[in-house]
């Protein structure tokens, strides 16, 4: 029910549900039961949607804390525990916290999933957005580079996330002032969201105004 209710926007009625299911689960099943684990990420889920980063962030270390128990410490869900945190701290503007938590979940990923799996381009993402914040442009821009080199073998070549990779390091390029480099990846942006997307669609002004 709960992740019903999500999934058509009424988050206040899925937080009433999962808060519910939780103090159900608490009575029934020890304090480290795996499903308790889920519960709190869930719960974390519709607290960062519904914009209380503070309660989603508890949430989430809360699960994060029954994870470290229960699982082997090289764990994928250990290393989504860590990504969930980054990225809430990250909307916080805790960029440093959230760079520490993100190249910790990073670290797991090397270790527990294969080279080319999608949610090691998505750590390198996450990675280069905490830098960019931070104003650290060039590891910014190894850590998108390391990303949209995933990407390129994952996905097909004229899929629109690679054009917001492209996106992403143009500007970098733009902000260290290379200006001819921002250029190129701008009009390859375009070149993809061209195909992509319908004419008017508004990430095709993004390209344009990088150009």
């Amino acid at each position: 029910m709960g992740s019903g209710y999500y999934r058509m926007g009424e988050y206040s009625k899925a937080l009433s549900w999962y808060e519910r299911s939780l103090e159900i689960y608490k009575i029934a099943f020890p304090a480290n039961h795996p499903q308790l684990a889920i519960l709190y990420v869930n719960t974390g889920v519709i607290y960062y949607t519904m914009g209380e980063y503070s309660k989603a962030l508890s949430s989430h270390e809360t699960a994060l804390a029954i994870n470290e128990k229960m699982l082997p410490p090289n764990h994928p869900t250990l290393a989504s525990s860590y990504s969930n945190i980054g990225v809430i701290l990250n909307q916080m503007g805790e960029y440093s916290k959230a760079l520490s938590y993100y190249e910790r979940s990073l670290e797991l990923r090397k270790i527990a999933l294969p080279p080319n799996h999608p949610d090691m381009a998505y750590s390198y993402n996450n990675i280069a957005s905490a830098y960019k914040y931070i104003g650290e442009y060039s590891k910014a821009l190894s850590s998108y580079e390391a990303a949209l080199s995933l990407n390129e073998k994952i996905l097909p070549p004229k899929h629109p996330d690679l054009a917001a990779f492209y996106d992403n390091i143009g500007l970098l390029h733009n902000v260290m002032s290379k200006y001819s480099k921002a250029l190129s990846y701008h009009k390859r942006s375009l070149e993809i969201k061209k195909i992509a997307l319908p004419p008017n669609h508004p990430d095709l002004v993004d390209s344009y105004d990088g150009i």
